[in-house]
């Protein structure tokens, strides 16, 4: 799509979730390798990643890599991780890039586990990218909603332990406060390619309130034409928030 020619928009989501579902299938309507279908997912990513900037969206979040996933086959699992490694060198490689756009790089979910030359890469990227605001990018590694909830449970149960807090004064804004989220609005649209409907364990507590859009297209096949479908749609829903 020409960038000097994008479309306009009465009403954006400031927050969009993107579970990027699809890859498997992709690769094996082809007769191909299941890891064939996340090479392809990474360049949709990549590609809708920044459409969805340009077009002013704010707060992008896109679920990579979840708690579960390490139930897949190890083959599997090690060809995204590599995936991981080539993307992160090539946020170093296009840092002048990416900072003329504003863009700050966040890694959201739990790091136990995670390969430690990913883990500095991750840190990294998010060091030299810190003080970008025009656009966050979330990508979500090793995450799972369920886990997050309980990461956030742990640490006021830490701050009550010491007495610093007294479970009564618990509230719903601490909860949020110890997300990996902290700081950042609540989803206000879940895109979910391949014609599933459902959140799989993907920001349970920030998409409370969110938009859903399903399509049948699987994720290396969806386009900036289906983000732009995706959009319209949400431009016609009536939010309201549990009122009337």
């Amino acid at each position: 799509m020409d960038k000097n020619n994008l479309p306009t928009f009465e009403v954006l989501p400031k927050h969009i979730g993107f579970i990027m579902d699809g890859n498997g299938r992709w690769a094996k309507q082809r007769g191909l390798p299941r890891y064939k279908g996340h090479i392809e997912g990474a360049k949709t990513f990549r590609r809708i990643g920044e459409f969805a900037g340009d077009l002013g969206i704010k707060y992008l979040t896109f679920y990579a890599f979840s708690t579960e996933n390490w139930k897949r086959p190890p083959e599997e699992v090690s060809a995204i991780m590599d995936l991981f490694r080539e993307y992160l060198k090539e946020l170093d490689e296009r840092k002048a890039e990416n900072e003329e756009k504003g863009i700050q790089v966040n890694f959201i979910g739990n790091r136990k586990g995670m390969p430690k030359d990913i883990l500095a890469m991750m840190k990294y990227s998010e060091r030299i990218t810190s003080d970008k605001t025009k656009v966050y990018l979330n990508i979500a590694v090793n995450y799972g909603g369920r886990e997050e909830i309980t990461h956030s449970v742990k640490e006021i149960a830490k701050q009550v332990k010491k007495g610093k807090l007294k479970p009564d004064d618990i509230t719903e804004e601490m909860i949020g406060k110890n997300l990996y989220t902290a700081g950042m609005p609540d989803l206000d649209l879940v895109i979910r390619p391949s014609g599933e409907k459902r959140l799989s364990n993907f920001m349970l507590w920030q998409a409370a309130y969110a938009e859903f859009w399903s399509s049948d297209v699987l994720w290396p096949d969806f386009t900036e034409d289906d983000l732009v479908e995706a959009l319209r749609n949400f431009e016609t829903r009536n939010r309201r928030f549990g009122g009337v």
